[in-house]
C-alpha cells in the first residue's frame, strides 16, 4: 500500500509504511537520550550482513556522520545534514555518483536515515538572526539514534555467533587432527580391525566440508567426526583391555604353576572346587561397560525415540532410559532380554540399542532376539554402538536433504 512518495536522485520513490513508521519512530525518541556517533557506527558496521548492508552502504554513513559536527547524537538536537552529492563523494573516497546515489537508497530502505526533502529536492538550511540553524533538508541521522540499543544487541550476537563459528572450526580441525592420527597410529602397530574401513569414513567426512561452510555444515560433520573418535578410541580401548588381560593371565597361570616347583600338587588340586578356582582365575574375560555417547548425537541419530519420553521429549540420560523401556515393550522385548543388555552394556547404551532398533524397526523381524545378538556379541567384545548411530547420522541425513529438495523420501 502506497502513502504517497518522496522525490530521490533516481525520480519519484515509493513512501511504504514502513519507511513511514520508521519516521514516526524517529520523532518518537525517549527525552534526554544521547549515543556516541561512532560508537553506534560501529554496532551498525558488525551488524551490516544481518542489515543487509554492503561495504559501500558503511562508507557513505561514516560520509554522513562525519558531516554531522559534534560526536554526540541527542534528542532535541538538530540532526539532520544536508552535505551535496560532490561533498559525500569526497569523503567516501571518491565513489562514483550512480554507486553513491544507490547506497543511499539502502540506508533509507534499512531504517538508519530518513530523507528531509525541501520543495524542490535540494539540500540546504535556513538560519535564523542568531545564526541558528531554524530548518534543514537533507538527511535525518534520527533513526540511528533510536535505533541505537537494537543495533547494539544485534551486534553482540553477530560477534557471538562469529565466535562459535570459530570455535567450531578450531574443534573440527582439532578432531579431525586427532583421528588422522589415531587411524595412522592404529595401522603403524598392526591393530585388530578393519582400519582401511574407519581412514575411508574420515576420508568421507572430510570430503564432506564445503569450501565455504557454514554453522550448521561445521556442527554436522565435528559431530560425526567426535563420534568416529570416539568409537576408534573404544576399538582400541577394548583390545588394550584384551591384551592386559592376557598378560596378567599369562603371569597368574605362570605364577601359580612356579610357585612350589617342585611339588605336583599345585599342578593338580584335589577337589573340583579348587580347580573351578584355578579356571575361574584364569579364564574370566574383563568386560567394562561401553562408553556412552553423548545424547545430543543419539538424539540425533535416533530422533523417533524422543516421542516416547516423558512429555515428548528427551531432555536427559533418565529421559532416554525412561522411553526405552517404553519402546522395549511396544516392540516386543522381554524384560530379561532388556536387563541383560543393561548388564552387558550398560543402563545408558541399553537405552541407546534401543532406539537403534526403533529407528529401523521396519527391517527387524524379532525386536527381541536382535537385542539378545548385541547382546552375547557385546559381552564376547565384537560390538560397539560408534558405527551404529553414525549410519543412522548419516541417513538421516540424506533423508533431511532430499526433504530440502522436495525429493519423497518413502
Amino acid at each position: 500500500m502506497q502513502t504517497g512518495s518522496v522525490t530521490t536522485p533516481f525520480g519519484r520513490r515509493p513512501m511504504t509504511l514502513a519507511l513511514v513508521k520508521r519516521q514516526v519512530a524517529a520523532n518518537e525518541i525517549k527525552a534526554g537520550k544521547s549515543v556516541d556517533k561512532w560508537k553506534v557506527f560501529r554496532d551498525a558496521s558488525e551488524a551490516r550482513e544481518e542489515l543487509g548492508l554492503q561495504s559501500n552502504s558503511l562508507a557513505v554513513l561514516d560520509a554522513l556522520l562525519s558531516f554531522y559536527p559534534e560526536t554526540e547524537l541527542r534528542q532535541g538536537a538538530q540532526l539532520v545534514v544536508f552535505p551535496s552529492n560532490a561533498q559525500l563523494i569526497l569523503r567516501a573516497h571518491g565513489m562514483a555518483g550512480a554507486t553513491l546515489r544507490r547506497h543511499l537508497a539502502f540506508l533509507v530502505d534499512c531504517g538508519l536515515i530518513v530523507r528531509r526533502d525541501s520543495a524542490n529536492g535540494k539540500r540546504y538550511a535556513r538560519k535564523n538572526g542568531a545564526g541558528e540553524i531554524d530548518n534543514a533538508f537533507g538527511f535525518d541521522l534520527s533513526p540511528i539514534l533510536a535505533r541505537a540499543e537494537e543495533l547494539a544487541l544485534v551486534a553482540q550476537k553477530v560477534v557471538a555467533a562469529r565466535s562459535a563459528f570459530r570455535k567450531a572450526k578450531e574443534n573440527l580441525t582439532i578432531c579431525r587432527r586427532d583421528v588422522r592420527k589415531l587411524i595412522s597410529a592404529a595401522m603403524e602397530e598392526g591393530a585388530d580391525g578393519n582400519w582401511a574401513a574407519v581412514e575411508a569414513m574420515y576420508v568421507d567426512l572430510v570430503g564432506r566440508i564445503p569450501r565455504t561452510p557454514t554453522m550448521a555444515d561445521i556442527t554436522n560433520i565435528l559431530d560425526e567426526m567426535e563420534l568416529l573418535r570416539e568409537e576408534i578410541l573404544n576399538r582400541l580401548d577394548m583390545q588394550s583391555d584384551s591384551r592386559s588381560d592376557s598378560t596378567i593371565d599369562a603371569h597368574t597361570e605362570q605364577h601359580i604353576q612356579n610357585s612350589n616347583p617342585e611339588s605336583t600338587y599345585e599342578l593338580e588340586p584335589s577337589s573340583g572346587k579348587e580347580q573351578g578356582a584355578k579356571l575361574e582365575i584364569t579364564r574370566r574375560p574383563k568386560n567394562e561397560p561401553l562408553k556412552a555417547f553423548p545424547l545430543g548425537i543419539v538424539v540425533k541419530a535416533c530422533p523417533q525415540i524422543s516421542d516416547y519420553g516423558p512429555g515428548g521429549a528427551v531432555g536427559s540420560w533418565r529421559d532416554l532410559m525412561l522411553a526405552a523401556v517404553v519402546v522395549r515393550s511396544m516392540l516386543g522385548v522381554s524384560p530379561s532380554a532388556y536387563q541383560d543388555a543393561c548388564d552387558a552394556m550398560g543402563p545408558e547404551n541399553a537405552a541407546v540399542a534401543v532406539s537403534c532398533i526403533l529407528e529401523r524397526a521396519h527391517l527387524i523381524n524379532s525386536p527381541g532376539g536382535y537385542l539378545r545378538d548385541l547382546t552375547r556379541r557385546t559381552e564376547r567384545g565384537e560390538f560397539s554402538l560408534g558405527p551404529v548411530i553414525m549410519a543412522l547420522l548419516r541417513s538421516n541425513g540424506e533423508r533431511s536433504t532430499k526433504r530440502d529438495n522436495g525429493v519423497s523420501c518413502d
